[in-house]
């Protein structure tokens, strides 16, 4: 007998055996259904968490740098303290810094502050205020629904004017277009000129259309007098990034008259490193979430290996017969094998049907995903579960004396 012939006999036997303790096979599966619920919806969650920050992060820009007075991600509160207590960024910084950098298209000075918007009897509230100039339209990478972004002019003389985002024009106005209309961000009154195309939320957490950008000379007169604020630098290519980096640096501790040998008082951040705090803290959540779920497959796998003891048990004179008219070792071995990854992927496969009716219900309340590769890997681990777990089992009834096992009765 070949060991394809093997398997197959040894799958028509354990399907046989199944079938026949219906009741015992479905409680049995329980165990792995819940372990195989668990791990799955914890994979499918993080999974989801992973697409929702790559599509989030990318607003960011890989070719865009921020130069900062403070670090995004600080260490300790030491450091925090410390950056903390550095000089304001200046506009006037923020010119002469443009003014040296050879490697960047685009330089934006961003300040951004929060208001309520009214028109006519509507308002919105907790909107974003960014004032900055024409470049912010490359650096942020923004796209226009209807109308124009700011110009030159008006971030020069800092007109009256302001660009929206898709939730405030969606909230403010009702059949009819915003362009041209005057709307109150907190005191003061400004024209719309445009409307950004929509973009969606941060992590599904945080609306990125709930804005209104003004001019940067706006800002300073009726909203903001010295603010701190971030450049954003978008690099001529990626390839120069990190020439334009240190291009930047330079010209910001000139500018700022930062001693040679001491350190920098400001911090230049781009999107590498929220990937690189991202991916840690993906990582640590991952672990510890996917210990604890394996708890309840692990307890699965203990009741698999009772059930197939007492299934040996109960067809020891089945094994003797067998043994007695030449089954190998081999051959038992394998038909219980079988028998108890049979039952696991049973419980795998109702744990993954659960699983996708609940993504389903889950996808409407946060970012959840059950792809082929969660999909793939719980079917392996089923698989898994019940080789090990049938393991000691199948290892006792292969070793059985023929003998012995004919005369149990």
């Amino acid at each position: 007998m070949n060991f394809f012939t093997e398997i197959k006999e040894g799958l028509f036997i354990a399907w046989d055996a199944i079938r026949a303790n219906k009741l015992r096979a479905g409680l049995t599966t329980l165990g792995i259904i819940i372990g195989i619920v668990s791990v799955t919806l914890m994979g499918a969650a993080i999974d989801g968490l992973n697409r929702s920050f790559r599509e989030s992060i990318s607003t960011l820009g890989a070719d865009v740098l921020y130069a900062n007075r403070i670090d995004w991600f600080v260490d300790n509160d030491e450091d925090w303290t410390k950056e903390n207590h550095r000089r304001d960024i200046t506009l006037a910084q923020v010119k002469a810094v443009e003014k040296q950098l050879t490697l960047a298209s685009a330089v934006a000075p961003v300040v951004e502050t929060g208001r309520s918007i009214r028109y006519k009897n509507r308002s919105a509230g907790g909107v974003t205020i960014f004032g900055t100039t024409e470049q912010y339209l490359m650096t942020a990478g923004l796209e226009m629904d209807e109308g124009r972004f700011l110009t030159a002019a008006d971030s020069a003389g800092g007109r009256p004017v302001c660009v929206i985002g898709h939730d405030v024009a969606t909230n403010l106005f009702i059949r009819e277009s915003p362009i041209g209309k005057k709307i109150r961000i907190g005191p003061r009154w400004l024209e719309v000129v445009g409307v950004l195309e929509k973009r969606g939320s941060f992590m599904g957490l945080v609306s990125m259309d709930n804005e209104a950008i003004i001019p940067v000379q706006q800002m300073l007169m009726g909203y903001w007098r010295n603010p701190d604020f971030e450049i954003q630098v978008k690099a001529v290519d990626l390839a120069h990034l990190e020439d334009a980096k240190e291009e930047l640096r330079g010209a910001l501790r000139k500018v700022r008259h930062v001693a040679p040998g001491a350190p920098d008082d400001f911090a230049i951040n781009q999107q590498e490193q929220a990937i690189k705090v991202f991916n840690h803290l993906a990582g640590t959540i991952a672990a510890a979430g996917l210990a604890v779920t394996g708890l309840s497959l692990f307890v699965g796998g203990i009741g698999i290996m009772n059930i197939m003891y007492v299934s040996v048990a109960e067809r020891t004179r089945e094994i003797g017969v067998r043994k007695a008219i030449g089954a190998k070792r081999r051959t038992i071995l394998l038909q219980f094998l079988m028998e108890a990854a049979s039952i696991c992927l049973l419980g795998g496969l109702v744990g993954l049907a659960i699983v996708f009716g609940l993504t389903l219900l889950l996808s409407h309340f946060f970012r959840a995903s059950l792809s082929l590769p969660v999909v793939l890997v719980a079917v392996l681990v089923s698989l898994l579960t019940g080789v090990v777990s049938g393991f000691l089992p199948a290892w006792r009834a292969a070793r059985m004396d023929p003998v012995e096992a004919l005369r149990n009765e």
